[in-house]
């Protein structure tokens, strides 16, 4: 008889087990892959002919009567090899270099010729014959599930709302063993087994009659929770984790911090008294932290290297915390995927069980890897995503189809979210939500004591690293004349050659001890580079003017490099266009350093001037906690807005006017109507302000012309025909297309333009071709992200 596939696994367990196998690993290691070809040559002989059964295995025999001899020598071969093995096991006297001459000995005399050879070769590929035997034996234990009546019963639906489902069961036929995670999931290898995996974990074919249709208990979501402040940061630091010289960065910062998060806590309690907050579970995952991407932020935090991003990380950390949430940190894929409950391999299967977290907070480098390793659960999840991205992700650009089609395509982008799940560092892209950070806050005795210390000729340089001071020696030779210029570049043994010998470089310092520094210093001086960093903020803070260069023209992604390829179309007029827009002078001043004159003017005009310490209400921690509050609370990009205009509205607005705009007082501004209907929305209808833009004028500038913000949340309630007759626009045509600058008007054709598709609504871009209709809104002083009715 030939030994079954089972039987030889039975001889090559017992063969195995006679082994020492790190004493003699090398005979270990040719013999077992002996055993693991005879293995698999059973299994392929064993196998059944197509048809048997709908698990049949689909395997031809190789070689036919030949194969067969040459199996049921191997077998033989193999019992010879067990009997040597039991006797030299019983050998206790015996040294194990005996056995090891015994064992080689009994090989030799066995091997018939050419049989070792014929092994060697098949061996080299043994990786692919696992896969195979595991195929073929997971394939004969379904076989063995499945009884008569089985047959039909899988084969493939054909059902027209499931189109997909015979392409999605022949990728299963030729990719199943591609990923762990199907055989996770139960998958193994038969039509059964695939049509229950794409009915019941992913979503591609119907529900199989056959299987027991008993309703899985739907899980309950968690009861809902009050969120109280905490002021007590040391759980925080704890899940902050170790291990990385960026974490301690963030926990030394947090630490520093922490009276005024817990004084800015008690503060917007107060404030916010009446209202029931609910408690959030959030994870916090670091994408850029985690070593698959590189983390190249962490060699570089002793040395210079950019720290915004540790800033503003930190903060939002310390955000969430303090505001109660439950909150979970992650900086390596291991934890990610214990966090979420990613199945194992490599990350084709889809979550399924519901997603543990309200809120997942993370960056481009987080979002990759969540794509990488949820698979098709991030299309169901990402409602819960928000991206921290410093610099902005336009809807143009965040639009795949549209994006690709119409050239915006970037490294970057392209994700389909709501423009609104992008945080920003700073609030220039009213298209995304404003993020922010923190700077310290100084009391009434820290401020006298800096107006006291001030020193009138001091400067201080904005540029850490050696290579942002090439050029500029021209300007600094006319800041010399008036002022002792300070540097803080980092150096390990001797001094950049960048830096001209009259500057007073002390090396890269902590954080306390450059705060000392801006306390002193009259001035702080940047270069043009780094763009929109924290750092003119604190020196601001800490009593400084600012001295920026203007750029001329404004750098974007059409003339520079750093610009190119990130997902925006802003053109930044100015090193800090926050400080340069919404600080300005005396605090800020912005110039064009190749004006040698104008530069020297300015140093002299600076020298007269004496300003206080200045920090925006946003960028405190109470204006930090009460916008990531508000966020929390009304942002919600899960549940499906009902469409608007109402279905059974016909025309009219609910026995209302025939329009629900209205002119404000004395403008030719429009607001919603009071006698209008009202529907739910956040910021609520009363902040809209709908005004159109000038021809190539975007409805950023349009609303900041009118000293408001432009709000893209609204703009579903002015994508309406109404709009247009509101604001007199004779529209001979009227068309529904996916365009970013829509809905607008076109002058030339007499054409109004409706937005298709949600996703595109954007406050960003311009067109010499239309006049945009633009949703703006008016804002709570020092708060520009919020609404005055907002909170």
């Amino acid at each position: 008889m030939i030994a079954t596939s089972t039987e030889l696994f039975i001889m090559v367990r017992r063969c195995l087990l006679t082994f020492k196998p790190f004493r003699i690993f090398v005979v270990g290691i040719g013999f077992f892959s002996l055993c693991f070809l005879m293995t698999s040559l059973g299994g392929q002989f064993t196998a059944k002919r197509p048809g048997d059964s709908p698990f049949t295995v689909r395997a031809e025999v190789l070689g036919g009567q030949e194969s067969r001899g040459v199996l049921r020598k191997i077998s033989d071969m193999l019992e010879i090899i067990m009997k040597r093995m039991d006797a030299l096991s019983k050998l206790s006297n015996t040294t194990d270099t005996h056995r090891l001459d015994e064992l080689s000995s009994a090989l030799d005399r066995i091997q018939p010729i050419g049989l070792v050879e014929r092994i060697q070769a098949i061996a080299q590929n043994m990786s692919d014959m696992a896969v195979r035997v595991e195929q073929i034996l997971q394939r004969s234990m379904a076989n063995n599930r499945v009884r008569d009546g089985a047959l039909g019963q899988c084969e493939t639906p054909k059902d027209p709302r499931y189109p997909d489902c015979p392409n999605k069961m022949d990728w299963m036929r030729a990719r199943w063993t591609s990923d762990p995670c199907y055989a996770f999931y139960g998958v193994d290898g038969s039509d059964c087994s695939f049509l229950v995996y794409l009915s019941e974990v992913e979503w591609f074919c119907p529900p199989l009659p056959w299987r027991n249709q008993t309703a899985t208990p739907t899980l309950k979501p968690p009861p809902k929770r009050q969120a109280i402040f905490q002021s007590d940061i040391g759980t925080l630091l704890e899940r902050v984790g170790t291990g990385k010289e960026s974490l301690s960065f963030m926990k030394r910062r947090i630490r520093r911090l922490a009276v005024q998060w817990a004084t800015a806590a008690r503060r917007l309690d107060d404030k916010l008294r009446s209202q029931w907050r609910e408690q959030k579970r959030i994870l916090v995952h670091v994408g850029f932290l985690t070593e698959e991407s590189g983390d190249v932020f962490s060699p570089k935090v002793l040395k210079g290297g950019p720290l915004g991003e540790m800033v503003q990380w930190a903060d939002i950390l310390t955000a969430l915390y303090v505001l109660g949430h439950d909150l979970k940190i992650s900086v390596s894929l291991k934890e990610l995927h214990g966090f979420l409950g990613v199945p194992p391999g490599r990350g084709s299967c889809p979550l399924t069980g519901p997603l543990p977290f309200d809120l997942i907070y993370t960056d481009y480098h987080g979002l990759q890897q969540m794509k990488q390793h949820m698979g098709l659960s991030l299309r169901k999840h990402k409602c819960h995503i928000r991206v921290i991205d410093t610099f902005g992700t336009e809807p143009a650009y965040n639009h795949e189809e549209y994006a690709t089609l119409h050239g915006y395509r970037t490294n970057w982008g392209y994700w389909n979210l709501h423009g609104q799940q992008y945080m920003t560092m700073f609030p220039h892209t009213p298209d995304n939500s404003f993020m922010g950070f923190v700077a310290e806050e100084l009391n009434e005795t820290e401020r006298l004591n800096i107006q006291r210390n001030k020193v009138n000729n001091m400067a201080v340089v904005y540029g850490k690293e050696a290579s942002m001071w090439k050029g500029k020696e021209k300007f600094l030779a006319i800041l010399h004349r008036y002022m002792e210029i300070h540097g803080t570049v980092y150096y390990e043994t001797q001094r950049p050659p960048e830096v001209p010998a009259f500057v007073k470089n002390h090396g890269l310092l902590p954080q306390q001890e450059l705060q000392q520094l801006l306390r002193k210093a009259k001035l702080f001086i940047g270069f043009g580079f780094p763009y929109e960093g924290p750092a003119p903020l604190e020196a601001i803070a800490n009593g400084c003017i600012f001295l920026q260069p203007k750029f001329n023209p404004p750098h974007s992604s059409l003339n520079h490099e750093f610009f190119r390829g990130k997902p925006t179309s802003r053109k930044v007029s100015s090193q800090h266009p926050y400080a340069e827009q919404y600080i300005g002078r005396p605090h800020v001043i912005t110039i064009d350093f190749n004006n040698s004159e104008e530069f020297d003017a300015t140093i002299r005009e600076i020298m007269r001037i004496n300003v206080e310490p200045f920090l925006p209400y946003e960028y405190t921690c109470e204006g930090m906690l009460e916008r990531v509050n508000a966020y929390i609370q009304n942002q919600d990009f899960c549940s499906p807005e009902a469409p608007f205009p109402p279905v059974n509205s016909s025309g009219a607005w609910l026995g209302g006017p025939p329009s629900p705009f209205m002119l404000l007082p004395n403008s030719s501004i429009l607001t919603w109507a009071s006698n209008a209907s009202y529907y739910t929305s956040w910021p609520p209808l009363s902040a809209l302000r709908l005004l159109t833009s000038l021809e190539g004028q975007s409805c950023v500038e349009a609303c900041q012309s009118a000293g408001l913000i432009c709000e893209p949340a609204l703009y579903r309630f002015i994508n309406i025909k109404e709009a247009f007759s509101a604001l007199d626009f004779q529209c001979e045509g009227l068309e529904s297309e996916m365009n970013h600058l829509f809905p607008a008007f076109s002058a030339e054709h007499a054409e109004c333009g409706l937005q298709q598709d949600p996703l595109l609504f954007s406050c960003a871009g311009s067109s010499a071709k239309y006049q945009r209709l633009c949703p703006c809104r008016d804002y709570r002083n020092g708060q520009v992200a919020l609404c005055r009715d907002c909170l």
